[in-house]
């Protein structure tokens, strides 16, 4: 009779064991096939038209960070942002005579970080300076906005660097485009243009300047 309860409690032990640790959970697979939350329809069958390369980099930024992936989703299958022919002409007031003092291309730096045209910086014959985009064509981003940086950054979370130059949100991200630089600003520190994801601290492009 001892040995029989000596048994049972074991068993009962055992029981309890299983019932608390469901050892069967790690053999199970959970296949999951989950949209991106909170797009539309519309958005769901534009992401799935994606490139490959642009679907395989959504996918990756997902499993790191689904917020960034699904903000960046939402940007990609939005319309363009198109500047308005008034903001993609020079400046009205300036003279025709512009000089450009430095110039640099768009770099691609992976399938959702790219932009492509040209970053110039112009002086003006009344003094002034304008970094201006041509020929400009990036990809839809969270928060876009545009830089001076010191540094050349060519990488998806490469820093801007101590002293970047803040000029403004990115006014669209298809057309040509004027940002006034300060008149206290020493252009000849500055190495590269900068398209900035601000939320995420990402860097979607950058023009590394070279002489005019």
């Amino acid at each position: 009779m001892q040995r029989i309860a000596i048994y049972t409690a074991i068993a009962l032990l055992i029981i309890i064991g299983l019932i608390v640790t469901e050892p069967w959970t790690y053999l199970v697979v959970n296949e999951v096939d989950e949209a991106f939350p909170e797009l539309s329809p519309a958005q769901r069958d534009a992401v799935r038209a994606m490139p490959t390369d642009q679907k395989a980099m959504l996918i990756a930024m997902a499993d790191e960070n689904q917020p960034m992936a699904q903000a960046v989703a939402i940007a990609q299958t939005g319309s363009d942002s198109v500047v308005p022919q008034a903001q993609q002409a020079m400046p009205t007031e300036m003279p025709a005579e512009p000089a450009i003092i430095k110039e640099g291309a768009f770099i691609r730096i992976d399938a959702i970080h790219t932009a492509e045209g040209k970053a110039r910086i112009y002086a003006l014959p009344d003094g002034r300076h304008i970094l201006r985009f041509e020929d400009f064509k990036s990809a839809n981003g969270p928060d876009l906005h545009v830089y001076l940086s010191r540094e050349i950054p060519k990488s998806t979370f490469a820093s801007l660097g101590e002293g970047a130059l803040h000029l403004g949100s990115l006014k669209g991200n298809v057309g040509s485009q004027n940002y006034e630089i300060p008149a206290d600003v020493d252009i000849e520190q500055f190495q590269s243009a900068v398209i900035y994801c601000r939320p995420f601290s990402v860097i979607f492009s950058s023009a590394e300047f070279q002489p005019g």
